[in-house]
């Protein structure tokens, strides 16, 4: 593939994908190195709707194929909650430790054997035909009642990884990359790019 755009202003995101898609992709673009590129509003109810919705606003604006992924925790004993409103699950602006602050507050009266959790990552591929393809990943795990480890960000200090003793915040990234939602996301689409 000649060019593909990606949804997102995180620079280091992209660094990521050339680093396990350059062989795939002769140039990344992303939001910031566009001017004007218009800033999605997330209102889907599904982490599909949203990565669908900033790949195809993506697609058009650029005329190229585009990538764009949503991601989040859900929470079985809160129904599936944060969702899609992980990021500003303690409101609007919040960063983690006020999400980690309010996650801990919802599951204060659940015991440690109903705190099932997932992370989740759909990524979505949009081509200038209309052409669509999304790819999710997922991780299993607990939600413990206080955190552990330095590493990661989000909810990773107090996701406990099935089949690990640790939290995702106390996996080395390299480890973490290879068992991640959006590392399993990222696999499927080089697996797709690979056949096609």
């Amino acid at each position: 593939m000649k060019q593909l755009v990606v949804a997102t202003r995180n620079r280091g995101k992209i660094r990521e994908l050339e680093a396990m898609l350059g062989d795939l992709v002769d140039e990344f673009r992303c939001a910031a190195d566009l001017a004007g590129f218009p800033d999605t509003v997330e209102d889907g109810v599904t982490f599909e709707d949203n990565a669908l919705k900033k790949a195809r606003e993506a697609s058009r604006f650029t005329g190229l194929p585009a990538l764009a992924d949503d991601s989040g925790l859900v929470v079985d004993a809160l129904d599936g909650r944060p969702g899609v409103f992980s990021a500003r699950f303690a409101g609007e602006g919040a960063g983690d430790a006020a999400n980690n602050l309010r996650l801990l507050e919802e599951l204060r009266d659940v015991s440690a054997g109903e705190r099932r959790a997932a992370f989740v990552c759909v990524l979505a591929f949009v081509s200038p035909d209309g052409f669509e393809r999304t790819f999710t990943g997922r991780v299993g795990g607990q939600i413990l009642e206080t955190p552990r480890g330095d590493g990661g960000f989000g909810y990773d200090p107090l996701f406990l990884v099935d089949g690990f003793d640790c939290s995702m915040a106390e996996l080395e990234l390299e480890r973490k990359n290879g068992i991640s939602h959006r590392g399993q996301a990222f696999r499927q689409f080089r697996e797709y790019l690979e056949q096609n």
